[in-house]
């Protein structure tokens, strides 16, 4: 099975806590979007800890240091 996407998981996130909003559920039922919606919410952050992992290598300079530069800095003008 492919994992699934970032924004898949926020989308199924939005539903969850739509119903859990506006449904009546049983005590069950409610347990079991909460659990589910535990799970995404851990997956949701280690994709984004990836991410950020992934920016700071990519944000190293020759030394290795951490350089924090604005994203419109590589802007190429005409």
């Amino acid at each position: 099975m492919p994992e699934m996407r970032f924004e898949e998981a926020i989308k199924k996130l939005e539903k969850i806590v739509e119903s859990l909003e506006k449904e009546t559920l049983s005590l069950e039922e409610s347990l079991n979007k909460y659990e589910e919606a535990v799970k995404l919410i851990k997956f949701c952050s280690k994709k984004l800890e990836e991410v950020e992992r992934k920016i700071n290598i990519l944000s190293r300079d020759e030394d290795g240091k951490l350089a924090i530069k604005p994203f419109n800095e590589e802007k190429v003008e005409d």
